[in-house]
């Protein structure tokens, strides 16, 4: 747990410097660029540190588009002036605020909770009655955990016509706790962040403690706190107000996988556009915080511009769901989700293998932040001798060799039945792609934990892996492999257990993946 606390805080340190230090840059000639900094009183008074971008001569008269940006957690209020700029150059009203709770702001933490719903309805307010914004075309846009709170203030308050919601989360549950398995490295990772820019109410300290202890009684009230900050809680309302929703993550994210958010935009009604790369936690949007080119952020204002402003630019003719490969250049458009991951196709999970729980066999997800933004710009996902992975600790099975290169598009999912010696227990699953010599690169992987089943009475387990987009080359065959331990993720298998993994007659094991040639 040191480790991970360690490791938070200087990744909050290294993200706060590194994406604060471009946009600074920004702040300084203030009367060029129309920035002002204010202050808004948030729910119940609260004073909220804020900045406003408004165009060259902007006619206070004038009804402009308005956009709202809260802060990612842990970020400084100058996060988004170069994006701002950028927005207010073609005629938008920019406000941009720190979110409560965090650095000059006042307040405490909430996560997302109602305090800071009522925030972002307070911004929107305040925007309308001091710049020349019209209440007709408000939109809502933000990174991390400012997608989230946009997301969840398009379901509370109607006015929000339009949102960008970049990195966030649709359900927290599943994206921290997956699995029924807490995901140890985001969380500590944001537990420290808020710890060190921020001020952290004692609701959030409770649930941090609870969670990253393993404090199983308090399950069901960890969850119901979670589902009370998930967008797709509240989905109806979102779908009845009717705004034009664009989301994107990377297939990489350790905070916030992409599973959670393909389920919810398939279940938004209204206008709508989902996108992923490769890479971790905002790593995707990062170069756009600076005022480079960025793909997300260029796709965000296009989407304004279409939905805020009426402009005839293509976005809404284009095939919904953009992906980009973790192989490969360019992008892939489909009508759906569901027309992604369409071509699955088994390979069996056959005869029975038997593992030692409580020891890393070398199969991991690697490093939060830190691997999958390797993999976004090298390409070198985590890897594994396949031949050499200890079959005492981990259950390893192939696929046939491919005679011709395979794409990898979507959810990959496992079946199988599990034996084991305790009543609890931890198994992570990982795919990897296995080259001729017998080098395995990381595909995808996901952990799942169970509580309260019998010692020695088999269950079935169907777990998801996360979303991805990879291309197999030639020659090559898929291996699952599934062990015990990964630092990613806290673990519950007691001292001495065994796993087995069977495949009966009746109901045979498999691995699901969806593939398709090249």
């Amino acid at each position: 747990m040191r480790t991970s606390l360690t490791l938070a805080v200087s990744a909050a340190l290294v993200a706060g410097t590194a994406l604060g230090l471009a946009p600074a840059a920004q702040a300084s000639d203030t009367a060029s660029t129309g920035i002002r900094f204010v202050d808004i009183a948030g729910e119940g008074g609260t004073v909220l540190k804020a900045n406003v971008v408004t165009p060259a001569g902007a006619d206070a008269s004038a009804g402009l588009p308005l956009i709202v940006l809260p802060t990612s957690w842990a970020m400084p209020q100058i996060e988004y002036l170069a994006q701002a700029k950028k927005l207010a150059d073609s005629g938008y009203i920019v406000v941009s605020y720190n979110s409560r709770g965090f650095w000059q702001s006042g307040g405490e933490i909430e996560t997302a909770g109602p305090k800071d719903i009522a925030d972002a309805s307070k911004v929107i307010d305040w925007a309308l009655a001091n710049t020349p914004a019209d209440a007709g075309h408000v939109g809502m846009a933000g990174v991390s955990y400012g997608a989230g709170i946009s997301l969840l203030t398009a379901a509370h308050d109607p006015r929000v016509k339009a949102v960008a919601a970049l990195s966030g989360w649709a359900d927290l549950i599943e994206s921290i706790y997956s699995g029924r398995t807490q995901h140890l490295q985001a969380a500590a990772l944001l537990g420290g962040a808020g710890y060190l820019t921020g001020r952290p109410g004692p609701e959030l300290k409770e649930i941090l403690g609870d969670f990253l202890s393993s404090n199983l009684d308090k399950e069901d009230e960890m969850i119901a706190w979670g589902r009370e900050r998930s967008p797709v809680t509240y989905l109806d309302r979102i779908n009845a107000n009717g705004a034009a929703i664009m989301l994107g993550n990377a297939w990489g994210d350790t905070i916030f996988p992409p599973n959670q958010y393909a389920s919810f935009y398939e279940k938004l009604t209204g206008p709508k556009r989902l996108e992923f790369r490769p890479g971790d936690h905002a790593t995707a949007e990062a170069t756009g915080l600076f005022g480079l080119p960025n793909d997300t952020w260029t796709n965000a204002h296009r989407w304004f511009d279409h939905h805020l402003k009426g402009v005839d630019n293509g976005i809404d003719r284009e095939q919904p769901v953009q992906l980009k490969s973790r192989s490969t250049e360019g992008y892939e458009g489909y009508p759906d989700w569901k027309s992604v991951h369409a071509n699955q196709r088994k390979f069996d999970l056959d005869g029975t293998q038997r593992v030692w729980a409580n020891v890393d066999s070398g199969a991991n997800g690697g490093i939060t932040l830190l691997t999958n933004l390797l993999d976004q710009f090298l390409r070198t996902p985590p890897t594994v001798s396949v031949p050499l992975l200890p079959r005492a600790f981990a259950g390893v099975w192939q696929s046939e060799r491919y005679d011709t290169p395979q794409r990898v598009r979507g959810t990959a999912k496992v079946h199988t039945t599990v034996t084991s010696t305790k009543e609890s227990g931890t198994l992570v699953a990982y795919l990897y792609d296995v080259g001729p010599l017998g080098v395995g690169k990381l595909v995808g992987n996901a952990p799942y934990t169970f509580h309260g089943r019998t010692p020695g009475k088999p269950f079935a387990v169907d777990l998801e892996l996360f979303s991805t987009a990879y291309d197999v080359p030639a020659g090559h065959r898929l291996a699952l492999v599934v062990d015990t331990v990964d630092p990613l993720y806290i673990e519950h298998n007691p001292t001495g257990a065994q796993l087995t993994f069977s495949s009966p007659s009746a109901d045979p094991s498999y691995v699901s993946v969806p593939l398709r040639e090249k």
